[in-house]
């Protein structure tokens, strides 16, 4: 039986990771609306749909309970704008051919996680872990110094995504709910940018063809799938286990780029990326040893 839901656990992983790969093609087909209005969008049809399957599936009493909590709330309210900012800046991105640049920031995002939870979970960084992170550090200081500029729309998604990460994990709520406040409470705000803006996509939909409609109603469900597959992955394997699939994401993404959107992996990009993959295999052999230790102690 566990075995079983290992697997099922493994398969879930691949599903969700697969899923954030592929997501720039759909923004893509959306390239004639603005990153804002996508956004809203995102925003509007991810609370429909997650109450629809709270409605179907069950999972209001857990809501219930993080509504009488003040401090889960408003944490919450932290974690919506932080996602929030995360989406916008990943939709513009990917929008205005600025691929690569999403994809390194998932890339660096995992050793982000690892500098978080050192300096707000005490937890400690091994050396191998240290090199991994002056390394990845070295690629960001290299392309600063050498061309002058610095990868802002990578560090920015990693570092909005890291501290979501990091106070979704204090919060402590599951993916489903945790969803369903955060749109929530991001769904007034949706609702003035729509009434702000009439005549956009949002408020044509009476005239849009139903393709295009169909298209801006599957927001929802593309922000909300691959979450689920992940939280039900990250109850049936470990969390170390899950880590190695984290790259599958941003490698789709940088595969895409190069080759369906012919974006340019010039010496910049390339001397940058080549700092973080290399702190990435660090990070990856730590893990696998700090894996092995575990089992031999076990």
């Amino acid at each position: 039986m566990l075995d079983s839901e290992y697997r099922k656990g493994i398969v879930f992983a691949i599903c969700a990771y697969t899923i954030w790969g592929f997501t720039p093609l759909y923004f893509k087909l959306l390239g004639q609306v603005s990153a804002s209005e996508i956004l809203i969008h995102r925003v509007i049809w991810s609370f429909v749909f997650v109450t629809i399957l709270m409605m179907a599936f069950g999972g209001f009493s857990r809501l219930r309970q993080v509504l009488k909590s003040p401090k889960q709330l408003m944490v919450l309210a932290l974690t919506s704008s932080l996602i929030a900012a995360n989406w916008l800046l990943f939709i513009w991105a990917i929008n205005n051919d600025h691929m690569l640049d999403a994809s390194l920031g998932y890339f660096i995002n995992p050793l982000v996680n690892v500098i978080l939870g050192m300096a707000f979970l005490g937890e400690r960084l091994r050396k191998l872990q240290w090199f991994a992170v002056a390394l990845a550090a070295s690629g960001v200081m290299v392309q600063l110094i050498s061309f002058g500029s610095i990868p802002l729309v990578s560090l920015g998604l990693a570092l909005s995504f890291g501290f979501y990460g990091l106070l979704r994990k204090k919060v402590n709520v599951d993916a489903k709910t945790g969803l369903l406040v955060e749109t929530a409470i991001l769904f007034p705000i949706a609702l003035i940018y729509l009434f702000a803006n009439v005549g956009g996509a949002l408020t044509n939909m009476m005239t849009n063809e139903l393709s295009f409609n169909l298209l801006l109603f599957a927001a929802g469900i593309v922000t909300t799938i691959p979450l689920l597959f992940f939280a039900a992955s990250a109850v049936r394997v470990p969390l170390s286990v899950l880590g190695f699939f984290q790259y599958l994401g941003p490698s789709i993404m940088f595969i895409l780029a190069v080759t369906l959107y012919g974006e340019s992996f010039d010496m910049e990009k390339g001397v940058t990326f080549m700092f973080i993959w290399g702190a990435l295999v660090v990070f990856t052999i730590d893990m696998l040893y700090k894996r092995k230790k575990s089992e031999l102690k076990s």
